[in-house]
């Protein structure tokens, strides 16, 4: 297994993405710690891994706030160390408003979100794995593909969110690394699977995905999740400062 003996906790573990990327971790042997603000889908998610033969815990963590989650990093470090830490939060965002339109709270609230939490959880593990000279930070998101007027439109703040995380990803992976810590990010180009079934506009929003992939489909939780779990392993512990594309070439490098 990938990460046999690993700890890994997941915000916004109770999520489609984070519950996926948790699953494959249990699968791969880590324990996993599932971090969020709603009790009954983390524990949902913990009681599957549980099911399946994988070891999980569930705790009630808001990650704007730092004591919370310095408090629950300190719990996991303290019990055995932490060695993966990943943050799939949702972003608020409103989508489909030109930014013309737009209030300024609404455009910046997905970037507020994005950098607060990042940091935050990302500081609070780095500060816990250097100390062990190993670790793995993963973020979710990534650049997204600017090639043309059909990609990145009406999202409000959304992209710019994704642009914090990288900016910081690159600093941090610069500043940790020579401690052994890497910082790589998973980039999808929209996972239709994670689109309830009732979201309004679903099927637009699955037909553009799919439309940009050259492989005519999106990535699958499974596959998001798979990736997690090889980016997070020893097998890629030369991959650092990077961005793992499973957009099934919705996103060109």
């Amino acid at each position: 297994m990938l990460l046999e003996g690993k700890r890994a906790v997941i915000y916004g573990g109770g999520g489609s993405i984070g519950g996926a990327v948790a699953r494959a971790f249990g699968r791969e042997g880590a324990t996993v710690f599932l971090a969020g603000r709603t009790p009954e889908t983390l524990d949902q998610v913990a009681n599957e891994i549980s099911e399946a033969g994988g070891t999980a815990e569930a705790a009630q963590v808001d990650a704007l706030d730092e004591t919370q989650v310095d408090e629950h990093a300190d719990a996991i470090a303290k019990d055995g160390g932490l060695d993966i830490s990943m943050n799939v939060i949702t972003h608020p965002h409103t989508h489909g408003t030109p930014l013309w339109e737009m209030d300024a709270d609404d455009y910046m609230a997905p970037v507020e979100v994005a950098a607060r939490t990042t940091f935050i959880t990302a500081r609070a593990a780095v500060r816990r794995m250097i100390p062990r000279k190993a670790g793995v930070i993963l973020a979710f998101g990534g650049p997204g593909d600017r090639s043309g007027p059909e990609r990145d439109y009406y999202l409000g703040g959304t992209q710019v969110a994704f642009d914090a995380i990288e900016t910081f990803r690159r600093q941090l992976s610069i500043e940790a690394g020579p401690h052994g810590v890497r910082f790589v990010t998973l980039s999808s180009g929209g996972v239709t699977d994670s689109l309830p079934g009732d979201f309004e506009g679903r099927q637009e929003i699955v037909d553009l995905i799919e439309g940009q992939s050259l492989l005519g489909r999106a990535a699958t939780l499974d596959e998001v999740g798979s990736a997690a779990a090889f980016a997070a392993s020893d097998h890629a512990r030369s991959m650092t400062a990077a961005t793992l594309n499973v957009s099934a070439g919705a996103l060109i490098d």
